[in-house]
């Protein structure tokens, strides 16, 4: 029950800030993809079906607020969250550097099949501009984001899920 409310809390949270706060403090128009960052911890910290369904639910609710095809963000982020889960093996609270490598790789898979379904379907095929422009800054901008907040999800992940706030 705690996870499922800390879940339910996380997604307002994150939405709200992607949303509203990132969206003032985009840089050269490129707002960092919180939404991704969730899944990808989430994923790695507690296994492919909590994801997969933050997957569903921050992508539906990105599909009906930023009036993109409804649906096509709900399925990327489901198998976003479906290929972070499989991670959760090799899950070390310690190790920074694979959660924050599964970040990346999600928000670079997300910019990808973003391009694929939003632009190449509607015969942009300016495929450098969008990568160097928008893919590329969003994902430093999103790694620097998440290189502040993952040590937050430790703690939340240790106190919530593991039920301690230290190690044993």
């Amino acid at each position: 029950m705690k996870k499922l409310v800390m879940n339910i809390l996380l997604i307002v949270i994150f939405f709200v800030l992607q949303t509203t706060v990132f969206s003032r403090l985009s840089i050269v128009g490129v707002v960092p993809s919180l939404m991704v960052v969730l899944i990808a911890v989430t994923g790695f910290m507690q296994g492919d079906k909590p994801a997969l369904i933050m997957g569903f639910v921050c992508g539906l609710l990105l599909d009906l607020f930023t009036f993109r095809i409804l649906g096509m963000q709900a399925l990327i982020l489901c198998l976003i969250g479906f290929v972070t889960g499989q991670f959760h093996n090799t899950f070390y609270p310690e190790d920074f550097k694979l959660p924050l490598l599964v970040i990346t790789g999600s928000d670079l898979a997300y910019s990808l099949m973003m391009y694929f379904f939003a632009y190449l379907f509607r015969a942009r095929f300016h495929f450098g501009y969008y990568f160097l422009n928008i893919c590329l800054p969003e994902l430093v901008y999103t790694l620097f984001v998440a290189l502040l907040i993952y040590p937050g999800f430790l703690l939340l992940y240790r106190f919530v899920i593991k039920g301690r706030v230290k190690e044993a």
